[in-house]
């Protein structure tokens, strides 16, 4: 029997395929005491266990070959989980003081990392938890002799539609040589790995399914609508043969958008308009190369200071950047400093926050531990020498933390100076505009800064006071609520005023659907992820900036969001 089932749409396109379902280890493992003389043997079997899936991660690293940096991120990732004396030196000792079997051992300490994630504020960062689940359910497997399954290649022609829990990036390297058409899962949201890597290979995936493999069967024809979040299950000849129409139409035009690759963005009226990358490590920089972006807008710092016991130290900071910058060739590089929250624990000491998200984050961090902000600093004044680096701060809400961030700068170029190290005195200094504070003192900034850069994702968060990784309150997370749309286009429109360029980098920036609101904002930097570019550089041609003002200006007039959406859709 036919029915749908309305989920998150993390990855567009169209695909109809079979479903094969992964299964999904809950990690509900039994617990047991160990006799005082097998304790020794069951610290060894964990240790066989673990150097058997770093192996095999390895193995799949290596193999991984043309698949998408993000991909390699994640393994690389998972390997240093495993490495994590706070995992498995930490299960170790929990085997001997509780003599207690392995896979418990392993599961109790994997769920005290999984609590400091969830304390995480940033979306991101807080769904690396995933990783730390996905990563010990591999362990727990080969503990208990049950290892994974790919799916059977297809003879009628169709691809495989994965339905799983959730999917690591190790599962899309063990797919890659099988005809996969599409993901679906239970789990998930926009920032997790699923989607992420979906995206980056451009494969249609909806996620946050909630129970779909309790109601999918193995091999049963599943629709995708990865555009619209819907997933249609044993559809009839009718709807079938209408989403293959579909399906052949989104493939054609995608075909297309690589002719985009080398034209220059403009609109129909002539005004230039840069699309620039967004990256999270130096290997994104190649995907970004790729699609001929005209820069990098923003590269996450983030993820060089992840899972690790120690900060990187400079020369570790400097060969990234400087990385990042030599491959870019010459066109600007925006790096973002760090942007974590003091939750996140670090050499053994952490600092409790009842609301994290409005507590000692991205900043207000770094200033408060200016020798590990003045070790970054150096490192990305030292890569500025290589090409157009620019700095960018995030979370600015007051004038005050400018200062003291341009303070540490000059003391990181008077360090620089003494030890004879050359770089670019004029680095340009930029700010992210992500709480509505910024946008009302942004004379303060623009008088002191070179640039601005609109994180729509936190702007939206904070303008709304919705935690947009909280399910409950999710679906009122919204992009064109007449609030936020004014305070990005004051945020455009002082910029131009005060000669200070703007960009957008949230994921607004990303759709297409926004591109033609955001032209007629005044908006002529756009910085997203690599695979979106060419779909909002199709969108960009298509826009004329002349016709469009005058119809933004009215629609930032409306107060009632309904309607603020019907005119975004007629523009």
């Amino acid at each position: 029997m036919s029915f749908t089932v309305h989920g998150l749409a993390v990855s567009q396109g169209i695909a109809i395929g079979h479903a094969h379902l992964v299964s999904h280890a809950l990690l509900e493992v039994a617990h047991f005491t160990v006799a005082p003389k097998h304790v020794e043997a069951e610290v060894t079997r964990l240790r066989n266990a673990v150097a058997e899936v770093k192996a095999e991660l390895a193995g799949l690293k290596a193999a991984a070959g043309s698949a998408p940096s993000e991909v390699d991120a994640f393994l690389g990732m998972h390997i240093m989980f495993l490495d994590d004396p706070m995992l498995i030196d930490a299960a170790e000792a929990l085997i001997r003081s509780r003599r207690a079997n392995a896979e418990w051992a392993l599961v109790q300490q994997m769920e005290q990392l999984v609590e400091q994630f969830e304390a995480i504020e940033d979306a991101y960062l807080r769904e690396r938890k995933a990783d730390v689940v996905q990563v010990v359910e591999r362990v727990v497997k080969v503990l208990l002799g049950h290892p994974g399954h790919l799916p059977p290649k297809r003879k009628d022609g169709l691809g495989t539609i994965v339905v799983a829990h959730d999917l690591s990036p190790t599962d899309t390297i063990g797919f890659k040589d099988h005809a996969v058409a599409g993901f679906i899962t239970d789990a998930g949201g926009p920032t997790g790995h699923t989607a992420i890597v979906a995206r980056s290979l451009s494969i249609p995936a909806v996620v946050a399914l909630r129970h779909i493999r309790h109601v999918v069967k193995d091999d049963e024809l599943i629709i995708i609508d990865g555009t619209r979040g819907v997933v249609i299950v044993d559809p009839d000849e009718r709807v079938l043969e209408e989403y293959r129409l579909r399906k052949a139409a989104v493939e054609l035009e995608r075909s297309k958008l690589k002719r985009l690759k080398s034209t220059r963005a403009a609109t129909l009226d002539g005004e230039e308009v840069q699309i620039l990358a967004n990256i999270e490590l130096p290997p994104d920089a190649l995907q970004a190369k790729g699609v001929e972006a005209d820069g990098v807008g923003l590269f996450r710092t983030e993820f060089l200071f992840m899972s690790r016991d120690s900060w990187p130290d400079e020369d570790e900071q400097f060969e990234a950047y400087k990385a990042v910058v030599k491959t870019m060739a010459g066109k600007p590089v925006t790096v973002r400093t760090l942007d974590v929250g003091a939750d996140k624990e670090l050499e053994g000491a952490t600092r409790q926050e009842d609301n994290p998200a409005l507590g000692l984050r991205a900043i207000r961090y770094c200033l408060a531990e200016p020798k590990m902000f003045l070790t970054q600093l150096r490192a990305l004044l030292r890569a500025s020498h290589f090409g157009k680096l620019k700095i960018l701060i995030p979370m600015l809400a007051s004038s005050h933390e400018i200062d003291q961030t341009l303070i540490l700068l000059d003391k990181a170029k008077a360090q620089l100076r003494e030890r004879k190290i050359k770089f670019d005195e004029s680095v340009p200094v930029g700010g992210m505009i992500e709480v509505p504070a910024a946008v009302l003192c942004l004379g303060a900034f623009t008088k002191r800064l070179q640039f601005l850069s609109i994180g729509t994702n936190d702007l939206i968060q904070y303008t709304l006071a919705i935690d947009r990784g909280n399910e409950a309150v999710a679906h009122l997370y919204n992009p064109l609520h007449p609030a936020v749309l004014r305070l990005i286009h004051q945020t455009i429109q002082s910029g131009a005023k005060a000669g200070v360029p703007v960009s957008v980098c949230g994921e607004m920036a990303g759709d297409p659907d926004y591109a033609r609101l955001l032209i007629g904002m005044g908006l002529r930097q756009f910085s997203m992820h690599p695979a979106q570019i060419l779909e909002v550089k199709q969108a960009i041609l298509r826009a004329d900036a002349t016709d469009l003002t005058p119809k933004v200006q009215r629609l930032l007039k409306l107060d009632e969001p309904d309607r603020v959406r019907e005119a975004v859709e007629k523009l």
